[in-house]
């Protein structure tokens, strides 16, 4: 809906699923929306260079956000709200609804080690 006037779906994507969840990172986007992954980071990383975004590590997986200092960036989480109002039903709750799955309440927080 916005390729147009961001140039790339791909940007359009990276920029819709990081409104609709916060953060994310490459794959988890590229799966998301079936795309390729290479085309997917090289929209992240300018973006990043764009200062829209901002990045950090956690573990070895490369975590995109919104970037707080951006100037525009209330207009801009509007304008991508208002286009995820005509997203089809089925992908917008898919997207709204970032649903983790709990940890088993049996499963120990912290795992002990054992002489053996």
């Amino acid at each position: 809906m916005l390729e147009a006037l961001l140039g790339n779906i791909n940007k359009e994507r990276v920029l819709v699923f990081l409104v609709a969840r916060n953060e994310g990172y490459p794959r988890q986007i590229a799966a998301f929306f079936d795309a390729p992954l290479t085309p997917i980071q090289k929209q992240a990383e300018k973006l990043e260079t764009a200062g829209v975004l901002y990045s950090r590590y956690v573990g070895r997986s490369r975590v995109y956000a919104l970037n707080p200092r951006c100037v525009y960036l209330k207009e801009l989480k509007a304008m991508i709200n208002r286009v995820l109002e005509f997203y089809p039903e089925e992908l917008r709750d898919a997207l709204l609804n970032n649903r983790r799955r709990p940890r088993k309440p049996e499963k120990p927080l912290t795992r002990v080690a054992t002489d053996g």
